[in-house]
């Protein structure tokens, strides 16, 4: 069975000002749709065809850059689209009490995420996630992604390819990461906390 293009979990207008019902027509229409579209074209026919996009981007991993590069960015957006809400959420008790621990405050938090957006080199995207059981937050590289990485539970990702916000914020990364760090989807990040394991893809 194919992958299919998941449907944004709330309307195009919902995250505006920070993101664009233009932005996202593009990056969710035409980029992550393309991502599909390639995977399901890679492995149609092989010993991957009805493998979970997870499994896709495990087998990919340092053998076949192309396959690896278009299902993770699948996976990705689909998580990056989960990590935005219309209006910010509410985290749990048990992440609010994590993310006093490890940052001293939510806002300490959004902070340490746009610098280390801001600072990020070329493409890519910045994590909060758990990593020997506390909170840290990582980057990867272009296509890279932490769906598949042992002991490593991505919470929510925002995205810094420049398609992400070149519409909406030109060549201005940190006035992007400040507009979405008030539309984080902190009962999402909550959700893969309680569950312990990686977010897995709509099937």
């Amino acid at each position: 069975m194919a992958f299919e293009l998941i449907d944004l979990p709330y309307d195009d207008t919902a995250l505006e000002p920070a993101v664009s019902a233009k932005t996202l027509s593009f990056h969710h229409g035409k980029h992550h749709k393309a991502y599909i579209d390639k995977t399901n074209a890679a492995i149609e026919g092989t010993d991957l065809a009805g493998k979970s996009l997870e499994e896709v981007i495990a087998s990919a991993r340092g053998s076949n850059q192309g396959l690896f590069n278009n299902s993770a960015q699948s996976w990705n957006h689909g998580f990056y689209w989960h990590s935005m809400a219309a209006e910010e959420t509410s985290a749990s008790d048990e992440l609010k009490s994590m993310i006093d621990d490890a940052f001293g405050s939510i806002d300490n938090l959004k902070s340490k995420l746009a610098e280390r957006g801001a600072g990020h080199f070329a493409s890519g995207w910045v994590w909060l996630a758990v990593k020997d059981g506390k909170l840290t937050i990582e980057e990867t590289h272009d296509g890279d992604t932490l769906a598949d990485q042992e002991g490593v539970n991505p919470l929510l990702v925002i995205d810094l390819w420049e398609h992400a916000y070149y519409l909406d914020h030109q060549n201005a990364r940190p006035a992007y990461l400040d507009a979405v760090n008030g539309k984080l989807n902190w009962s999402f990040a909550s959700e893969n906390l309680v569950r312990g394991t990686a977010w897995t893809y709509p099937s």
